[in-house]
């Protein structure tokens, strides 16, 4: 196992933001990750970085990247991921064994682990619908049924109850690996279309869909397209990403967040949660911009 110290983790995340991170663990089996879980308690666990701002002032402790955990196994239709195998990579080495229920994760930059956090979904499929079992860490590994996962809309016991997933067991549908393939390259068809590419750094979404809206559509109603802040900007096709045109900064990204959700609780009395993470601390106005944005 590796471990980095003093670890400039810009280049790593898809922001392109962040700075020099204490300790970085890199476990590359469940068996080495459970040890470094269980010596750390409270240390922070991240896949691919693709869901998270990490301050540009960096991190003063310690972190988790799983991407080393990447084994697939595939016995007929039942599928074992790794918590950091990435989304894309796992849909296309099921569709090649002729197996359907993943082929929306091909777009997904993120990794198995934190999409199963969230209960990742997209163009009517979820991650939780073909789940049967999880493997989680809760002072201990413990094994999980879909039913006791507690998944919901971008949710999961996991976020609920800080349970850190290892591994994830799917039983899938066999099919025609031609269909499966047309589908997913119908899914990236439509994420090229809506979505920003990550050749332009960003992170996704950055609010979750308040229940019976669109934040989208709520933050295209009110302008939120025009705003910029730094090196960053809403983009120009979307209202619910910013991207990072100019060299942006964690604090830039935060700030322009803030006005984004401010417009449409002044005009809607809507709060917009941020569906991304943050990693930072070492900033008080950074820390103080996280607060409000969180605070209903």
């Amino acid at each position: 196992m590796e471990i980095k110290k003093n670890f400039d983790i810009k280049k790593l995340t898809t922001f392109k933001t962040g700075g020099i991170i204490e300790t970085v663990f890199l476990p590359e089996s469940v068996d080495e990750f459970v040890e470094i879980l269980s010596q750390n308690p409270d240390i922070q666990v991240f896949g691919n970085l693709s869901n998270t701002l990490i301050s540009s002032y960096g991190y003063d402790g310690k972190i988790i990247l799983t991407n080393r955990i990447n084994n697939i196994f595939i016995d007929g239709q039942r599928v074992v991921a790794g918590c950091g195998v990435k989304g894309p990579k796992l849909s296309q080495e099921v569709c090649k064994n002729g197996l359907s229920g993943l082929e929306f994760m091909v777009g997904f930059p993120g990794s198995v682990g934190g999409e199963v956090c969230m209960n990742a979904s997209a163009h009517a499929q979820a991650i939780s619908d073909k789940i049967k079992f999880v493997k989680c860490y809760d002072k201990g590994m413990k094994t999980f049924s879909k039913s006791e996962m507690g998944f919901e809309y971008r949710t999961s016991r996991c976020q609920k109850e800080g349970l850190v997933v290892l591994e994830v067991e799917f039983e899938l549908e066999e099919k025609n690996p031609i269909e499966i393939q047309d589908k997913m390259n119908e899914n990236l068809d439509f994420r090229k279309a809506h979505q920003p590419s990550l050749l332009l750094p960003n992170c996704g979404s950055i609010f979750k869909n308040p229940s019976e809206h669109s934040a989208g559509k709520l933050l295209d109603n009110v302008g939120a397209k025009d705003l910029s802040c730094g090196g960053v900007k809403v983009w120009e096709n979307h209202a619910n990403f910013i991207v990072n045109v100019n060299n942006g900064t964690s604090k830039d990204i935060l700030k322009l967040m803030l006005e984004m959700q401010t417009r449409v609780k002044q005009n809607y009395n809507i709060h917009l949660e941020p569906e991304i993470k943050f990693l930072g601390g070492k900033d008080k106005e950074e820390n103080e911009l996280w607060y409000k944005l969180n605070k209903k």
